[in-house]
């Protein structure tokens, strides 16, 4: 008989009243459309993403001043610590959960003087008297129906969910600081090229101003190259105060003060590293929004668990010893001992629908994190097809920008000696010195654009995290599960 209801208590330990869990599944398309299809053959054919480097996937851009700026990022990032605080806290309430698989021991003393109501008791002697206390209680639920198990493990897939989200913020950390970066070496490249333009124009100013005078040359000449210097002078400002709001934009990403933080100007010279998006299901193993996404549903489908368990009876066993005496100095003569071990169970009859609405929440919470996982994979897949698609046209842009500046320059070179000859007015080469101006002002730009498409791709394919190494962390789940007893497994 003893054996047999050991077996009934093993049998009922292993019930578990959550629903079998299962991934969600979600639209899978064979290929990235973007990706497919007619690409320019002058495109450079990309290289697998297998190839990223794990961690620090920055280094795949070769710039050691970016692969300092994120290293300081990384110790200092405030976002970064707050993200790695937050998992701190969900690893410490999977500890907390994970504690229901173990009695709970508690002591008490007391000593208190007391008179007892002789209406209440009149037949009791005597009215006043001392009682003093020591002992100690153990109270253990015994896990029947799964309530604890499935709590332990909705934490534990609470803290996994966490630790997926540090890598999250970790990501967007530093793809925010590669794309700062480069679009401050792309101001860089651009407040070069109006420098160098201001410099030209203040000559040409010079040089019309002299013809001018000397009779060669219209007042109007003047004018037009006094307004030419002028609008080169304002772009120059603007460019740089956006260079310096984007330094003041790292220095917090690095977590300095702005103003103790400053990068000396560099043009931006660099060749976006080529990065082949794969197939979209291996998206799902490399994002750790996705893979933390994934976890909350798994976490809401052991609450489901939780909130049926209520529906039972929940069975605690509980025993006390300890000494009791009206005199503290007879606690450890044996007539002072006292002791109570039994099993207690409650139930509840009727709560007007209570449980009802917590299983109802319980499923809808479920449903919930049902689709926002299906939305986070939709979103993921819709930020690679941008950045792959953004790399290609730039990449076309590049070419035809190219070409443009190209003939720009040409035309500036013939304008000049057309105006040096008399041929043509000041007029003509005004336009195209602006037109050499701004093609070479897109050219630096789409340069910026392309480096900036790089990043947000290597941060669209999860950069260098993969859910097999993302989530081997010391956290309390993977220790509850390995070490929970076996009655309540």
């Amino acid at each position: 008989m003893r054996a047999a209801a050991l077996l009934l208590v093993a049998a009922l330990g292993a019930c578990s009243l959550a629903p079998e869990y299962r991934r969600p599944e979600t639209p899978m398309p064979p290929a990235y459309k973007e990706s497919s299809g007619q690409i320019d053959p002058h495109w450079k054919t990309a290289t697998p993403v297998a190839d990223l480097p794990k961690g620090p996937w920055w280094t795949l851009f070769g710039d050691a001043e970016l692969s300092a700026l994120e290293d300081r990022a990384t110790a200092a990032n405030q976002d970064l610590q707050a993200a790695a605080a937050r998992f701190a806290q969900a690893r410490a309430a999977a500890d907390y959960a994970r504690a229901d698989y173990f009695p709970q021991v508690t002591a008490n003393a007391s000593a208190r003087r007391a008179r007892r109501s002789r209406t209440l008791a009149p037949t009791f002697r005597p009215y006043v008297y001392s009682d003093h206390l020591l002992a100690a209680d153990l109270s253990y639920e015994v896990d029947l129906w799964g309530r604890i198990r499935n709590a332990v493990a909705a934490a534990g897939d609470r803290a996994e969910a966490s630790a997926a989200d540090l890598a999250a913020v970790d990501l967007a950390v530093h793809a925010e600081l590669a794309t700062d970066y480069f679009a401050l070496r792309g101001y860089d490249t651009q407040q070069a090229i109006l420098d160098r333009t201001v410099a030209a124009y203040q000559q040409a100013l010079e040089v019309t101003v002299n013809r001018y005078k000397g009779g060669a040359a219209a007042e109007a000449d003047v004018d037009q190259a006094q307004a030419q210097l002028e609008t080169a002078r304002t772009q120059a400002d603007d460019v740089h105060l956006k260079r310096a709001q984007m330094e003041h934009a790292i220095a917090i990403l690095v977590g300095d003060v702005p103003a103790d933080f400053s990068l000396r100007p560099a043009a931006l010279q660099a060749t976006p590293p080529a990065v082949d998006p794969g197939i979209p299901s291996a998206l799902l193993e490399r994002r750790p929004d996705i893979a933390g996404a994934e976890r909350q549903v798994a976490a809401a489908n052991a609450e489901i668990g939780v909130a049926r368990a209520a529906y039972y009876p929940v069975i605690d066993l509980s025993a006390v010893a300890g000494v009791e005496s009206a005199y503290p100095w007879r606690w450890l003569q044996a007539p002072s001992r006292t002791w109570g071990i039994g099993p207690q169970a409650a139930a509840i009859l009727f709560d007007g629908g209570r449980l009802d609405a917590l299983n109802a929440g319980a499923r809808a919470a479920y449903d919930e994190t049902v689709a926002n996982y299906r939305q986070t994979v939709l979103a993921a897949f819709a930020e690679v097809e941008d950045s792959v698609a953004a790399l290609r046209q730039l990449a076309l842009q590049a070419r035809t920008q190219d070409a443009a500046l190209a003939a720009a320059r040409r035309a500036l070179d013939q304008a000049n000696k057309r105006y040096a000859g008399g041929l043509v007015t000041y007029l003509e080469v005004v336009s195209t010195e602006n037109a050499a101006l701004v093609a070479e002002l897109s050219a630096a730009d789409i340069l910026t654009r392309r480096m900036t498409a790089s990043v947000l791709l290597v941060k669209a394919l999860g950069g260098g995290w993969t859910a097999a190494d993302g989530l081997q962390l010391d956290h309390a789940a993977s220790r509850a599960s390995a070490e929970a007893p076996m009655n309540a497994r």
